[in-house]
């Protein structure tokens, strides 16, 4: 039976050609068969088809970091590295032969050219460039061109920001890789990314993010060109030129066309261009050739002896380093094993260990260990020689512990992305040297060890890569369009976070979108404009809720700006601010209001300005009553005039403020202001319903609005008088209802309480003694006694010397006597009449003063030196007096002559029991 013809073919064309689907189907036609491939990551994705098709029992894997070879396994799919080539089968395969131009690893893909065959068939895929070399090296191979399938048309230079959904970015050093990812993660909701340094498991699971949707971008190192099978429509180039190992250079146009051609997939076409201000773009003559699928023709291919002699360490590296004696090969560059080699040969424990051509070999073996972790070609020399330490001697073998101890040092999934994908570089180290068969006592047990660890640590650096290069939120969103919003629902928990399609962008609190705090802050754009688009439904119901509210709903209180602001259940809904009058505010709308549209923010405006405004005449009922008043035309126009400027002044002021207008006004008109509710202080006017609690917070609100000062904090409501509080300026001490007395607040109605009870226990006279316990109940100090009745126009006095019986009788007297009945009248002010509703709320004075028994009496001696006249209005002025230092109690005789009392004429000292009723009753004597 005449032999079978054996059938060498070489399939050159473009990329997209179908050239490894070809020999795919080939190598499954035949009984057994071998394909070497550039990539593990290609490996694995043939791997996976091929055991779809043939069964996971008939097909292996063989690459640096992963074996799998069932005993009667019958198709190989490997690294061309890794190829079994002693193995005999029908069909061999080697994929992108042009890669034996490659300085690094070209002369091991010209090995496999020149000698890798099939018993039956033998196939060399590769591109247009390798056609010349295929002459003049395999002068039997039979060529075939494919043509691709689909159009590659170039589209220029765009921005990030513009890059068509299915693009693939291709950069060239891992820094490149994560910055654009990480842009990508801003602008488009993530990335996935493949570089070669990651395990099949991560790419695999990064690649199924991309072909599922779930992201519509492609970050990648050249890796892709190397016949990956993605669906992707453009691709970018984020440089044009790579560092190779010795320097940095321009791709050369097949390296162009390799990358670019995997945009399109069979008959869809595809593009290619740049990334904007990166700095690269594409000749026109680059372009030209990509089209057209037009590239330089090879010159040579690198080649290195593949069965060097082992005589020596010295002859081996003569043949390594030997040059070719075929046209069209060069010698290889000195690659990383080589290096090793000669570093390895010159040192002595090595040499010392080297006996027999069986130690080259395995000295040869140690020293082509790849460099997974990129340690350099002097790290990585030291590590092969700490292994060569147990492989040139002894057992020849690794110990297990040594192994183990390795694994355990790298089992940790803590880290971000840089750190796993070291971990991982450790892990591929000791993956490899587990599938060296005579490396290790059991080497399928550390295999498996390794394996497992090198999966384990792939899936957390898949998450790594998730967490860090995809957002799911962001994509979700940028993917739903202005027409498609109301198809995702949209709903609010209870702790009023927003929810997108189940995506939590932030929390709705009143109408104020907030972003997710973790949210990075490149996000926060996008989902301030996610909530805007997918919002509109709630606040315009929220507004309808406003508008049908109860008054119980709403409040006044200051803004984080201390600015005054009206709540809706607790939210803000808008600030009062300067309006025509004081009692005429206007409401401004919060900007999270004022963005509604028309009907919305109108019936919120409705709403809060009617609010406002029965607040105001509830609250505010006495500047209402001055204002009812100064219109009243059957009433003194002096009267008026008075309320106007009283009620403009907030319904207080001080007396000097209004001393024209009450100069003015003639004494019979006076009745009529006081019926209107104007109260005539010694040092304050007001109107009786001004100092309600109420009125107070309503007021401070209104200045703040008016002077567009903050909103100052009031004191408790109950409190009469303040020792440790602090006002600003003296107008929030008014308008919160309170006057200084040093360094001491004491409420205005109280304050004047006490003024009168000091003219009413003068009379006449000018020098008079007093008990001024009821100044004591309300907290007032020696220091706040004496500057309140110096502002009264009192000055203190020593106690004259006693001449009868002593204070200890006074007080044993007074203990027997009832309180007079004078003392437990309500609030009654001096130069006013009673009348209903005079008193203000909340007095707790009254009930200070509910005591059955008098206390015993304290008199302290005041002389009356009367109140500065008020100057003409032209002469005041805002200036500060000057502090003038406060003469000593003792030298006031001596320092005020002309104020000195006169003395006293002589008289009979009245008995204990009569000064005790004349200062209870407010008798002189």
């Amino acid at each position: 039976m005449p032999q079978e013809k054996v059938s060498l073919t070489a399939i050159l064309g473009p990329t997209n050609t179908g050239k490894t689907h070809l020999a795919v189907e080939r190598m499954c036609a035949h009984s057994s068969g071998m394909i070497g491939f550039p990539l593990r990551l290609l490996a694995r994705e043939i791997y996976d088809r091929v055991v779809a098709i043939k069964g996971v029992n008939q097909v292996a894997l063989i690459t640096g970091e992963e074996r799998i070879e069932p005993p009667h396994a019958r198709w190989y799919c490997c690294t061309v590295e890794s190829m079994p080539v002693q193995k005999d089968f029908a069909f061999v395969a080697i994929d992108e032969g042009q890669l034996g131009a490659d300085p690094e690893r070209g002369h091991i893909f010209t090995d496999r050219i020149l000698h890798a065959r099939g018993r039956e068939e033998t196939m060399i895929l590769g591109s247009e460039s390798l056609r010349p070399l295929i002459r003049t090296l395999l002068a039997e191979a039979e060529i075939i061109s494919r043509p691709r399938f689909s159009v590659l048309s170039y589209a220029g230079t765009k921005k990030l920001s513009r890059l068509p959904k299915r693009s693939a970015i291709v950069a060239f050093s891992i820094e490149q890789v994560y910055a654009v990812a990480e842009t990508l993660r801003r602008m488009r909701g993530g990335a996935a990314v493949v570089m070669g340094a990651l395990s099949p498991r991560t790419r695999n699971a990064q690649v199924a993010m991309f072909q599922s949707g779930e992201v519509d971008y492609l970050v990648a190192t050249d890796a892709i060109g190397m016949g990956l099978n993605l669906d992707v429509s453009h691709v970018a180039f984020a440089s044009l030129s790579k560092f190779d190992g010795t320097r940095r250079r321009r791709l050369t146009v097949a390296e162009m066309a390799q990358i670019a051609g995997r945009a399109g997939r069979h008959q869809r076409d595809g593009s290619f261009g740049t990334l904007a201000g990166e700095g690269s773009e594409f000749s026109p003559e680059e372009v030209l050739a990509i089209e057209n699928h037009e590239f330089p023709r090879l010159d040579w291919l690198y080649w290195r002896d593949a069965e060097p002699r082992l005589d020596s360490v010295a002859t081996l590296i003569a043949d390594l380093e030997s040059r070719p004696d075929r046209p069209g090969l060069m010698p290889a560059p000195r690659a990383i094993d080589l290096s090793v080699l000669k570093r390895l040969s010159e040192m002595p424990d090595v040499q010392a260990l080297i006996r027999h051509p069986v130690d080259v070999a395995r000295l040869w073996e140690v020293a082509s260990l790849p460099d997974f972790r990129q340690m350099g070609e002097e790290h990585h020399s030291r590590f092969v020689g700490s292994l060569w330490h147990y492989l040139g001697q002894g057992d020849r073998v690794l110990p297990q512990s040594l192994f183990a101890g390795e694994l355990a040092r790298l089992d940790n999934i803590q880290g971000d992305v840089d750190t796993l994908s070291a971990r991982i570089a450790g892990v591929r180290t000791w993956t490899y040297i587990a599938h060296r068969i005579d490396w290790l006592a059991d080497p399928a047990v550390m295999a498996e060890r390794a394996r497992a660890l090198e999966t384990k640590l792939s899936d957390a650096l898949h998450d790594a890569l998730r967490q860090r290069f995809v957002d799911r939120r962001t994509a979700m969103l940028l993917r739903k369009t202005v027409g498609d919003s109301a198809l995702f629902p949209v709903e609010i928990d209870g702790a009023n976070r927003v929810l997108v399609d189940g995506e939590d962008i932030g929390t709705l609190q009143g109408f104020s979108f907030r972003v997710d705090p973790s949210a990075k802050a490149g996000d926060r754009k996008l989902l301030l404009a996610a909530a805007e688009r997918h919002l509109t439904g709630l606040l315009r119901q929220k507004a309808r809720d406003v508008a049908m509210a109860e008054d119980s709903d709403f409040a006044l209180a200051s803004d984080g700006d201390g600015k005054p602001a009206i709540l809706w259940k607790g939210e803000p809904l808008g600030l009062l601010t300067k309006g025509r009058s004081l009692m005429q505010p206007v409401f401004t709308p919060v900007k999270a209001v004022a963005g509604l549209e028309g009907d919305a923010l109108r019936e919120i405006a409705v709403r809060a300005e009617s609010w406002i405004e029965t607040q105001l005449a509830k609250a505010m009922g006495g500047i209402v009553g001055l204002q009812q008043l100064s219109q009243q035309a059957d009433v003194d126009g002096n009267v008026r005039a008075l309320a106007v400027q009283l009620a403009e002044a907030g319904g207080i002021a001080g007396r000097h403020y209004l001393a024209d207008a009450i100069a003015a006004l003639p004494k019979d008109a006076r009745g009529a202001a006081r019926k209107g509710g104007i109260v005539f202080g010694a040092l304050d006017i007001y109107h009786h319903a001004a100092l309600k609690p109420a009125a107070a917070k309503w007021r401070a609100a209104l200045f703040a609005a008016r002077d567009g000062r903050s909103m100052p904090q009031l004191p408790p409501e109950s409190a009469v008088h303040l020792k440790e509080w602090k006002f600003a300026h003296p107008g929030e001490a008014r308008n919160a209802g309170y006057r200084r007395v040093g360094d001491e607040y004491v409420r205005i109605d109280l304050a004047e309480r006490v003024i009168k009870k000091a003219h009413e226990a003068r009379g006449q006279v000018n020098s008079f003694s007093m008990d001024m316990a009821f100044a004591t109940s309300l907290g007032l100090s020696d220091a706040g006694l004496k500057a309140l009745m110096r502002d009264a126009g009192f000055r203190y006095m020593e106690a004259p010397a006693e001449k009868a019986e002593t204070q200890e009788e006074l007080d044993a007297t007074a203990v027997q006597c009832p309180v007079s009945g004078n003392d437990q009248d309500g609030l009654v002010i001096h130069d006013q009449t009673e009348s209903e509703g005079a008193t203000p709320d909340n007095n707790p004075v009254d009930a200070m003063q509910a005591v059955p028994l008098a206390q015993p009496v304290h008199l302290t001696h005041w002389r009356w030196v009367g109140l500065p006249k008020p100057r003409p209005q032209e002469q005041r002025t805002q200036r500060a007096r000057p502090v003038r230092p406060k003469p000593k109690d003792t030298a006031n005789s001596k320092a005020n002559p002309e104020r000195v009392p006169p003395k006293a004429k002589d008289a009979s000292p009245p008995s204990a029991l009569a000064l005790q009723l004349a200062a209870l009753k407010g008798l002189k004597f």
